[in-house]
């Protein structure tokens, strides 16, 4: 009855709305893709099936995956030019450190504009990684902690700055030097509590961070140099091989020379195989160990501090800890989000790898995290740390928009709870992001400007992850907003852009790269408006 006519507005309108809803990885293109065109949506009127499209992610820098070759997804539009240097700079860092499979995801303004998967997420059976391939996201568990904690103290149900034995009366009070000291939720989150790390041996853990200071002043002022030549020029250097200090997993990278032993990665509590049936049981690796310093007094990266924490959440909560974290994930959104459980069945899970002695890559060791869930025992994919942050993005900006008719949602949490969270803390200090310092469970660097027509700092929080055979980065870059943009009404949170990329292996140092591409994105999406 409707005959060609009716099939030429039928495709009229597929042409001009048709486009798919999210520019993912074997999945299409993009928010603001390309429309389909006036061929394909004619075909589709009349009934004709589409020919079918690459599925999953290129493997290994094009080579063939399953028999066929997947060519690249066309980019979003607006944002192309960001994606393809984006992925040439992944591309160069999966090469220089020899990384088996990456992902990488993107939002801009709250929206996810690029998730891809670089090379393999099991190399043994050739299956290639996708945007919903889940990996080890190792400190990154931090932050999701953290998000508890914060949600608590708004409800009123925990004390920041009481002792933590009024909540865990199984973790023993502490004396340094013979007096008698406090740990609190707040020195935790911090790194400031005196709880050692995985380094048994307190000489060690202070010769180490000598040298490491004395490195660093040798090396500031010609870094200082080398970035202003660098700066505006793109984003060709790669950061995957730097040395990092305390901070799991970011240490010199032994895929940088293949059977080079990290330091870290020695530690024999890295390698645990015992599985701990509560996080109060996996507190006896270290509550009767000796404080490294008086809490307060100085900074030192602990994982087993968020073991501590864990406990902290399970009894202010009335829940188990890991009962309270998956129904957070579930109100988040994070569905992908679960524990690194060695038995569960979880759908998209990559396999884990490192190099042997002799530089050849191997399977990682079987280890179980459940002795520090808190501080690095989650999995995820790129596209529900996107979602996290966001989530914190949204939060921070919110209470800065006024002109919203009450029609504006409240945020996760209270936007002076995030500012509170994003505040850098005295004495603290950055492994993997020198410009910054610790705030609670983020680094974050503030914005600064030293001198004229020279280098810019914009204000942004991150956080990288090392553990056994992953490395991981989430980082924040909220808009500078002004007040004309927040008075008018037009736009909306959350404004900014977030960066995930997880890998499958270990020692890989992620933060600049994550950085250089938030600022890609963010200069194409002014690019945008201007024209």
């Amino acid at each position: 009855m409707y005959g060609l006519a009716g099939a030429l507005r039928r495709a009229a309108v597929a042409g001009r709305a048709g486009r798919p809803p999210a520019h993912r990885r074997g999945g299409g293109g993009g928010a603001g893709a390309r429309p389909w065109g006036w061929g394909l949506a004619l075909g589709l009127a009349l009934g004709v099936k589409a020919a079918p499209t690459a599925a999953g992610c290129e493997a290994d820098g094009g080579q063939e995956a399953e028999g066929k070759a997947n060519p690249p997804p066309p980019p979003p539009r607006g944002f192309g030019a960001a994606v393809e240097r984006s992925r040439d700079l992944l591309r160069r860092i999966k090469d220089e450190a020899g990384i088996p499979g990456i992902l990488v995801g993107v939002s801009v303004d709250g929206k996810e504009v690029w998730s891809e998967g670089l090379g393999y997420a099991d190399v043994e059976n050739r299956v290639v990684c996708k945007p919903e391939t889940i990996m080890r996201i190792a400190s990154i568990s931090k932050c999701l902690t953290m998000m508890a904690v914060a949600k608590l103290w708004e409800e009123g149900k925990l004390d920041l700055d009481a002792p933590v034995q009024k909540y865990v009366p199984e973790f023993p009070e502490k004396v340094y030097e013979g007096e008698k000291v406090a740990i609190t939720t707040r020195l935790l989150v911090s790194h400031l509590s005196g709880i050692r790390h995985y380094e048994k041996d307190i000489t060690k853990v202070k010769e180490e961070k000598e040298k490491a200071n004395r490195a660093f002043k040798l090396t500031k002022p010609y870094q200082d140099k080398e970035q202003k030549e660098k700066e505006g020029k793109g984003i060709e250097k790669t950061d995957s091989v730097k040395p990092r200090k305390e901070h799991e997993g970011e240490v010199k990278s032994r895929n940088s020379k293949p059977g080079r032993r990290d330091k870290e990665f020695e530690q024999e509590e890295y390698y645990l195989k015992e599985k701990f049936e509560s996080v109060i049981e996996s507190l006896k690796i270290f509550k009767n160990d000796p404080l490294f310093f008086k809490p307060g007094s100085q900074f030192l990266y602990s994982t087993y501090g968020f073991t501590l924490l864990s406990a902290v959440v399970e009894r202010v909560s009335g829940q188990k800890f890991t009962d309270y974290m998956l129904k957070m994930f579930h109100d988040l959104d994070m569905l992908s989000t679960v524990l690194d459980d060695n038995e569960a069945m979880i759908y998209n899970r990559a396999r884990c790898y490192v190099y042997n002695k002799k530089g050849r890559l191997v399977n990682a060791p079987y280890v179980d995290n459940s002795y520090k869930w808190a501080g690095g025992g989650f999995l995820s994919s790129v596209g529900d740390l996107l979602k996290f942050g966001n989530a914190l993005l949204y939060s921070y900006q919110a209470g800065q928009f006024k002109n919203t008719n009450g029609k504006l949602l409240p945020g996760y949490l209270k936007p002076d709870t995030v500012a509170m969270m994003w505040t850098p803390v005295p004495k603290t200090e950055v492994s993997w992001d020198r410009d910054g310092k610790y705030a609670m469970a983020w680094a974050v660097v503030e914005k600064k400007q030293q001198y004229g027509c020279c280098r810019q700092q914009r204000h942004y929080a991150s956080h990288t992850g090392g553990a056994v055979g992953a490395s991981s980065v989430l980082l924040i870059l909220p808009e500078e907003l002004d007040s004309e943009a927040l008075d008018t009404g037009l736009v909306a949170p959350p404004r900014g852009v977030v960066v995930s990329i997880i890998c499958n292996m270990q020692s890989v140092s992620l933060n600049s790269t994550a950085l250089k591409i938030a600022r890609e994105f963010d200069k194409e999406k002014w690019v945008q408006y201007i024209d």
